[in-house]
């Protein structure tokens, strides 16, 4: 009986304890089930959208395969930057005229068949994709779209893995050691500025200037913006040229850097 006399007083805080156990537990199963969601939808995407590319493109030719692409999000959800975001990368191939890029974030291989096309002839991409069967994909969309091996390289890990052992791939070329001019980051966002920071650290940005492209799906994410109030915190390193609603142009230039590799 005493028992239930100092209980009563407590109910509405044991009440109000197990409904937040509740919200938070439910909010972790709702954050669970929408990665799993995503991840079976983003495999699903990729495997039909490389059918109708493959089967319905001219092989050999890159600019239809790109036509195939937009044909296909014209009716379909697609994990390939929208048409504005393609012509802004476009712009910046251009503008840049990079001889070595590298790609975080291979999705269907449209970006990567979009920077190849606009690369010079000596030219090469490096693209990094975690999933092993998107990565199969994509190359296989490369190569019909007309590229050759000797101009991209495909490494199938986490760019966390892969960063570091990008050096040896930058071979220098006729007495250079530069690094790479153009960087495109679309991957995962959470990754953004811890990634920037290994490729500075490893010395993998060309000292002369490197143009990183930052592409967002959801721009209210927090990866954006920690990687963006860390650029805006180092003007020694870093100036944002371009902010665009789903992609942001950051420049790096660091002069006391005057090695890459060896």
């Amino acid at each position: 009986m005493w028992l239930m006399v100092f209980s009563v007083p407590l109910l509405p805080a044991i009440v109000m304890v197990s409904s937040r156990c509740r919200v938070r537990v439910a909010a972790l199963c709702h954050r669970a089930l929408t990665w799993a969601l995503r991840l079976v939808r983003g495999t699903a995407c990729v495997r039909s959208t490389h059918a109708f590319v493959f089967s319905r493109c001219t092989h050999g030719k890159a600019d239809s395969v790109l036509e195939t692409f937009d044909l296909y999000a014209d009716t379909h959800p697609s994990l390939h930057i929208s048409p504005h975001t393609a012509e802004a990368v476009d712009e910046v191939m251009r503008r840049v005229r990079p001889s070595r890029v590298l790609e975080l974030g291979m999705h269907c291989g449209y970006t990567s068949v979009r920077l190849l096309r606009l690369l010079p002839p000596a030219g090469t991409l490096v693209t990094v994709e975690i999933d092993p069967h998107t990565a199969e994909l994509g190359e296989e969309i490369i190569l019909v779209a007309g590229f050759k091996h000797s101009q991209f390289q495909v490494l199938t890990s986490s760019s966390a893995e892969a960063i570091p052992s990008l050096c040896p791939v930058l071979e220098p070329d006729q007495g250079t050691s530069e690094g790479f001019s153009l960087v495109l980051m679309d991957h995962d966002p959470q990754r953004y500025l811890p990634d920037l920071l290994a490729l500075q650290r490893e010395k993998l940005l060309s000292p002369s200037g490197c143009s990183v492209l930052l592409i967002y799906r959801n721009r209210r994410a927090e990866g954006p913006r920690e990687i963006l109030d860390h650029i805006r915190a180092r003007p020694d390193y870093y100036a944002i040229k371009s902010e665009l609603q789903f992609m942001t142009e950051v420049f790096y230039q660091k002069s006391r850097d005057v090695t890459v590799c060896f």
